[in-house]
């Protein structure tokens, strides 16, 4: 089976229209490398570097003479082994005829390898690459697509057990290996352990305090190792919105992993059933959910708002200056909440979604609508009624 990612290949190509350079990030495994090979392949030019092959490596001990006279694209993977390479592009994309582009890939945020952002301000476009999305896989694979996570090889194995030990051995490489390559020294078990432990907390909302003492550590140790999952893409924090509302609102983000086929083989569940049996299986569907809109509507407009006095929406877009809402229901025939009318509101939603696991769409009333999972890629924004009171504060 070949999957094919034009929507990620049409991101590449918009960033390369404003940019000499392109940081494609993403986790290990997702399907950067052959992506960019894709992409290579359609180019009269091109070289490829893979700072994983000892040659490549080699070749670039003198980066300025192996990459100064080079033409067309260049892609150079597994970037933040090689940090010291930003300062030489940053250099060679400000040459006056610049005939390059650079192409780089990595497994870590910016925010992990910093120099990216020191280095390369203003000349680099990022593209996030997450794994398989329900527009790369199609609507009849959406509960293949839950149970097995999107990551290429998990995904597309042979059944469900064989998907089960490739996902295991990726926790285990991910931590023996990719994480002390970043020169990050947590032991491997210690980190396994608190990556277990947000996998049972997956769909919550933060709170050092109680994930510092369960781990017998420090908070300041537990937002550490937080951060560290988050800029290797393992876990996303949802942060909070605020309104301007009278009421207590929450101000810690949300918790997800954001492979729920990694979370299955964190919590130990291998198949459907189990995965149906157990009790986080509303938490991994809310989390299938999150994903499939960040990929639908990117990350950066995504949010969760919740009162103390137990008002919650789990999604917040704000799209063309507009906010709208989602809410996730493993049910056959969701309803209305009074939590989501007192959203309606008090954020002055244009329209809030009731996202459930069943194959017809169909609404409530005026503003809130059932919707499957299976319709969020090709999901479009009503037009809006009324104006737009809700601020970020």
């Amino acid at each position: 089976m070949i999957v094919d990612r034009p929507s990620a290949r049409a991101r590449i190509r918009e960033a390369f229209s404003v940019h000499p350079a392109v940081a494609l990030t993403g986790p290990r495994q997702c399907g950067k490398t052959t992506l960019a090979r894709e992409i290579a392949s359609d180019m009269p030019e091109c070289a490829f570097f893979d700072l994983e092959d000892a040659a490549d490596r080699q070749r670039l001990q003198a980066p300025h003479q192996a990459l100064g006279n080079l033409h067309g694209l260049v892609v150079i993977d597994e970037i933040q082994r090689e940090p010291g390479l930003f300062e030489t592009l940053r250099v060679l994309v400000d040459r006056p005829g610049n005939a390059a582009q650079f192409l780089v890939l990595g497994s870590a945020s910016p925010s992990l390898v910093r120099r990216v952002s020191e280095s390369l301000a203003g000349r680099v476009g990022l593209v996030d690459l997450s794994g398989f999305d329900l527009s790369e896989v199609g609507p009849g694979s959406w509960r293949r697509l839950w149970l097995r996570g999107g990551f290429p090889r998990a995904f597309l194995a042979p059944d469900d057990h064989a998907s089960s030990v490739w996902r295991e051995n990726f926790v285990q490489t991910f931590l023996e290996r990719d994480i002390p390559q970043l020169g990050i020294t947590v032991p491997a078990a210690t980190l396994r352990r608190f990556w277990t432990m947000l996998a049972h907390y997956s769909g919550q909302k933060w709170n050092a305090a109680e994930l510092a003492r369960a781990l017998g550590s420090s908070e300041v140790t537990a937002r550490r190792y937080l951060d560290i999952l988050s800029g290797a893409f393992m876990v996303r924090a949802l942060p909070p919105w605020f309104a301007n509302v009278r009421k207590r609102q929450v101000r810690s983000p949300k918790i997800y992993l954001r492979d729920t086929g990694l979370l299955h083989t964190l919590l130990g569940l291998e198949t459907g059933d189990d995965v149906a049996g157990h009790p986080k299986m509303g938490a991994s569907f809310e989390g299938l959910v999150v994903e499939q809109l960040a990929a639908r509507f990117g990350t950066g407009a995504l949010y969760f708002w919740a009162t103390h006095g137990g008002a919650e929406v789990d999604v917040l877009l704000m799209h063309s200056g507009r906010c709208y809402g989602f809410e996730c229901k493993f049910a056959d025939a969701p309803g209305t909440t009074r939590s989501m009318r007192t959203a309606l509101n008090d954020l002055d939603l244009t329209h809030l979604w009731v996202i459930y696991p069943g194959d017809e769409a169909y609404p409530l009333d005026d503003r809130i609508s059932v919707l499957p999972v299976t319709q969020i890629p090709a999901l479009a924004m009503p037009p809006g009624v009324g104006g737009e009171r809700t601020t970020k504060t």
